[in-house]
């Protein structure tokens, strides 16, 4: 399988280098040359735009920031859309709403390409070490036969169901971090004011039943103020994305979205 890879950031560079270095021929592209420039010592060719890309690929690989930057990259005529090749994969490493996902597989239907969701979870450390969570939506067949291209980065890769549980999963994700984020950074500030200092209470419950990631990450600071400027934006970008989904099937999520949104209000407004 070629694979083509677009979106060559701190996530999705160690993901197209571990591509590479797992033997399947790769064609590049990205919109500054610079972000290229690591790879002049790998086999991989770089495309002159998506199009070139799309037609020396069986498999091209999206990992660009949002909805926007796939609209730009998908469509004109030196976009992603015009070269692509008859029984072609576009999968969506993205986090972006399922119906986005679902959209670009009605334009590239018939052209005989197929479109599956597999958002990651990791970031860069993860991604160069082969241990990005990979979570899949599509066709059984076409996720099967990306899965060993997706192995090379991935560990696990989990198939969840039809085209946009991907996404919806990864969403779902972020949705109860933000919330534990929330809600370890208020049991911080209590610990504060009755006397225990973040950083020995992070030490304590970091190996209790109270544990959780996002305790970690605050760590003994105590707050979110951190965060703010890493995460801030996009986790409110899946906080709003996760509530539309939510409101169209009608679903109870309020207690959690509560949590979510308070932590979002924590990064917006840091001590």
């Amino acid at each position: 399988m070629k694979v083509g890879f677009i979106g060559l950031g701190s996530q999705g560079g160690p993901m197209a280098r571990r591509i590479i270095e797992g033997g399947f021929g790769t064609t590049l592209w990205a919109r500054r040359p610079a972000s290229v420039e690591p790879f002049a010592d790998t086999s991989a060719e770089i495309a002159a735009s998506p199009a070139e890309l799309a037609a020396a690929s069986d498999l091209v690989c999206l990992c660009v920031v949002g909805e926007a930057d796939i609209e730009e990259i998908a469509t004109g005529e030196h976009g992603l859309i015009a070269g692509l090749k008859s029984d072609s994969v576009i999968a969506v490493h993205s986090t972006v709403h399922p119906n986005t996902c679902k959209a670009l597989a009605k334009r590239v239907g018939n052209k005989g390409v197929s479109v599956i969701d597999a958002p990651v979870s990791g970031g860069g450390p993860a991604a160069a070490e082969g241990r990005l969570m990979v979570m899949i939506g599509g066709d059984t067949g076409t996720v099967e036969r990306c899965r060993p291209v997706f192995e090379t980065y991935g560990d696990p890769v989990v198939h969840l169901g039809e085209l946009g549980t991907g996404q919806t999963t990864k969403l779902l994700n972020n949705l109860l971090f933000t919330a534990n984020l929330g809600t370890a950074a208020a049991a911080l500030s209590l610990g504060q004011s009755l006397g225990v200092t973040a950083e020995r209470l992070v030490e304590v419950v970091s190996r209790g039943s109270g544990n959780s990631f996002a305790l970690n990450i605050i760590g003994g600071e105590g707050t979110l103020d951190r965060l703010a400027g890493l995460a801030g934006t996009l986790l409110q970008k899946d906080v709003r994305l996760i509530v539309d989904l939510a409101e169209a099937a009608a679903a109870r999520a309020g207690a959690v979205l509560d949590a979510a949104d308070a932590a979002l209000t924590m990064m917006d407004h840091p001590r």
